[in-house]
């Protein structure tokens, strides 16, 4: 009997390992999870592509003169030779609206821009007037120009020109003032920066010149008196672009 049992005991574990040897195999572990990655998202690259509206205000000073042709008089006063007072300094506040669009190619920008500003520009002088003021004024300054800059990321360096209107008005002591649109030309340079994704601010200077306009008896005392104005423009802008 007792051979018996250990004979089984033999047979069974042969058994259990043949048996085991015919299971699948378990399988290997997983490899070891590779630590995560921050990856950064890039910043959206700013474009200065786009139709921008805005608002600006800023300060002007210039130059006036009258001045007459030979044998004729200013308020009275005898000329020899040509009359005039000399140029006398103009000087005041505006404040308006802007309208534009720009295009950039690469790193260089392209585009037009318009203006229209609510001036108070004055100036006057006793020189060669007698016993009164010779006053020249102007109310209004409009531009529409052309802008061409060189862009570093937010930051726009541009140059600007073109064509520009406004009124010139002149008059002697208490005389009635006289008023002509005059058309001339402006140019000039800034520096524009986006403070926000549609909302930029800048500060520029532009050069106006005006012409001159012919101021009558009725209003400057004396006949084919002629009033020019320069300008030198300083102000700042904020706009809104659309897209």
């Amino acid at each position: 009997m007792k051979r018996m049992l250990m004979a089984g005991a033999f047979a069974l574990a042969a058994g259990g390992q043949a048996l085991a040897a015919d299971l699948p195999q378990p399988a290997p572990p997983p490899p070891p999870r590779a630590p995560a990655t921050y990856v950064p998202v890039p910043a959206p690259v700013f474009t200065w592509t786009g139709i921008y509206v805005g608002i600006n205000g800023g300060y002007e000073f210039g130059t006036s003169n009258w001045t007459s042709p030979t044998g004729t008089l200013i308020l009275g006063v005898p000329c020899t030779t040509n009359c005039s007072t000399g140029n006398f300094n103009t000087n005041g506040y505006l404040v308006g609206a802007t309208i534009g669009a720009n295009y950039q190619w690469g790193q260089f920008v392209f585009g037009v821009e318009g203006d229209g500003d609510w001036a108070n520009i004055t100036g006057n002088t006793t020189t060669n007037c007698g016993s009164t003021v010779c006053t020249t004024q102007s109310q209004w300054l409009a531009t529409a120009r052309g802008r061409a800059g060189f862009a570093w990321d937010r930051v726009l360096f541009y140059g600007t020109a073109g064509g520009a209107a406004g009124n010139i008005q002149a008059a002697a002591g208490g005389l009635p003032f006289a008023s002509s649109t005059q058309f001339g030309w402006t140019g000039g340079a800034g520096i524009e920066a986006a403070l926000f994704p549609n909302v930029t601010a800048k500060i520029e200077y532009l050069y106006v010149n005006l012409g001159s306009m012919s101021c009558p008896g009725a209003s400057c005392a004396a006949t084919a008196t002629t009033v020019p104005l320069t300008e030198n423009v300083v102000r700042v802008g904020i706009n809104y672009k659309f897209w």
